[in-house]
């Protein structure tokens, strides 16, 4: 009998990766394409060609070197989509400061934690989104912004943070700097010294931190390179065949991957323009920025285009001028793919699969690749890269058409999770292989499908959700005796959450008590939509809680099959 093929595979391209900085590559794209449309931020009225994002770019980067910003310094920013999210993340790349991406959605709890465990010195920061009032948030946890002179901040909870920006200029506190206010320190340092320090980079070293909510309790900062982020953008949009030509619009948030790498690092490594419908994700804003800007790319995650088809006014958006675009953060209905590609003319739109630690894509299709594998895979390897399944308790590659947990290994790999050398160790084998935790099979032409998750992970709508985070948060709670927290099926968004609870001898507390406790403290999407309260868990006979046994029981409960 012939042995089954190994589920290893290897991404071959004539394409070299790019040996440069994320600033040299944009630089040259600049002088590429110098007249061309670079960044549209439409919610702001604000457009930028090649050059004037480049002039822009520099601006900020000689502002934050004349506000003491020095190679390696963590500047934080926190904010919804805007332009100023961009000029920052180039800009720091040219001087090699480190941009720690701040989730919107957080809240005080996760904010402070964030700060203090990347260190960060500088942060920039949004008056306000939607219901979040980030001024507000950040005089809770430092008080002394309030009567403090700018650059002079001394706090007691946050003893790193020295330098805070605010983009809205009105609401700044006595202690921060307003957003123009930065931009006019930049005449202090010439462009000789912006250019010194920029070639002093070196492209393997680090760029950015992304949080990711951790399996045991606390968020793991992923640390990546110039040389991760900038290759991983360029690959997923070659294999778009975006080109100069191209428009895209990105309505995921920047401070993910998804907008960040994929959106902006991979329109700027190919001179396509970047468009920004809004903040925050609007289906009526971005079907009007397709049709009013001819995009020809549209990214999202199902939920998004599943809310674009819903539009009571689809219709009367002319969409025809897209082509391409890229689906990701969930598996997709195979009914949404054939709308996609049928209603908004994405004919070419590709599936993506990857995390945070590889930069984060690992598998993607291609524009030609059959429909079936574009609602049943993740598509295949990406150039220059290795993924091999193994056997979870032996570490075996398992044969094609197995299940194996899915490990990546090339120069996507992060460099490590941030100032936490126990948790790399455990997510980077001596190997390597960056195990994803994911469980996934591998057919014979060597696409891969997604089958289960070895750690219990909720995505909801594209926000990955690690449930011992929210269950460590609601341990606090003086009348909660045990917690457990569980995904269950969401017609809207996949999944949503749901905790079992379990309250101590005597304690009262109904759900909406718990939901009022978590107001305020932790992201809205990771506040309970459920909530249970029981007596005890179900269990093995060895005390493990079984919650596979819990997710039966709810979805069967509360009719969600």
């Amino acid at each position: 009998m012939t042995p089954q093929p190994a589920s290893y595979v290897s991404g071959i391209s004539d394409t070299p990766l790019k040996g440069q900085t994320i600033g040299d590559c944009f630089d040259a794209t600049a002088a590429r394409f110098p007249e061309r449309e670079a960044l549209l931020s439409l919610h702001q009225g604000l457009r930028y060609r090649w050059r004037e994002l480049k002039a822009a770019v520099d601006q900020t980067a000689r502002a934050l070197l004349a506000l003491g910003v020095a190679k390696g310094d963590r500047v934080g920013i926190w904010s919804p989509n805007c332009a100023e999210w961009t000029l920052t993340q180039f800009a720091t790349a040219k001087i090699g400061a480190i941009l720690v991406n701040i989730n919107p959605s957080y809240r005080t709890h996760e904010l402070e934690y964030a700060l203090k465990q990347s260190g960060t010195s500088t942060l920039i920061l949004q008056g306000a989104f939607k219901n979040s009032d980030y001024v507000a948030t950040l005089a809770e946890l430092m008080p002394e912004l309030r009567d403090s002179d700018p650059g002079m901040l001394q706090s007691a909870r946050l003893p790193e943070l020295k330098r805070v920006i605010c983009l809205d200029g009105e609401r700044a506190l006595p202690g921060m700097l307003s957003w123009q206010a930065l931009q006019a320190r930049a005449d202090a340092v010439g462009e000789e010294r912006l250019a010194e320090v920029q070639a002093s980079l070196q492209f393997d070293e680090p760029i950015n931190i992304q949080y990711t909510s951790g399996t045991t309790g606390a968020p793991k900062g992923a640390t990546l390179s110039h040389h991760n982020i900038l290759n991983n953008g360029f690959f997923v949009a070659r294999t778009m065949k975006l080109s100069e030509a191209d428009r895209m619009v990105i309505p995921v948030p920047l401070y993910h991957c998804f907008g960040m790498v994929m959106g902006n690092l991979g329109c700027m490594t190919h001179g396509a323009t970047m468009i920004y419908p809004g903040d925050g994700f609007d289906p009526e804003s971005t079907l009007r920025a397709v049709a009013e800007e001819r995009a020809t790319a549209l990214y999202g995650v199902p939920t998004m285009f599943i809310a674009e088809l819903d539009h009571p006014g689809f219709a009367d958006f002319d969409l025809s001028s897209l082509r391409t675009g890229v689906m990701a953060g969930s598996i997709c209905p195979i009914e949404v793919m054939r709308k996609v590609i049928d209603k908004m003319h994405m004919e070419e739109v590709t599936i993506c699969y990857g995390m945070t630690e590889t930069s984060p894509v690992s598998f993607q299709t291609r524009t030609d690749a059959p429909l079936e594998k574009r609602v049943t895979t993740v598509g295949t390897i990406h150039p220059h890269l290795e993924v091999k399944l193994v056997d979870p308790e032996t570490g075996a590659v398992v044969p094609r058409g197995a299940t194996g947990e899915l490990c990546t290994r090339g120069y996507s790999v992060m460099l490590g999770y941030w100032n936490n050398p126990e948790a790399t160790t455990k997510a980077i084998d001596e190997a390597g292989w960056m195990h994803t935790g994911d469980l996934a099979s591998m057919d014979e032409d060597g696409y891969v499908a997604i089958v289960g998750r070895i750690k219990d992970m909720i995505i909801r709508g594209g926000e990955n959700i690690y449930p011992r985070e929210i269950e460590d948060f609601l341990y606090t709670h003086p009348a909660i005796s045990d917690v457990q927290v569980i995904g269950v099926p969401d017609e809207k968004y996949g999944e949503e959450v749901m905790a079992w609870v379990k309250l101590s001898d005597g304690e009262r507390l109904d759900e909406a008590g718990l939901k009022a406790f978590c107001q305020g403290k932790i992201a809205h999407y990771k506040i309970p939509r459920y909530v249970k309260f029981v007596d005890e868990f179900p269990m093995t006979v060895t005390g493990k809680i079984q919650k596979f046994k819990m997710r039966e029981e709810a979805t069967h409960e509360l009719g969600l099959a």
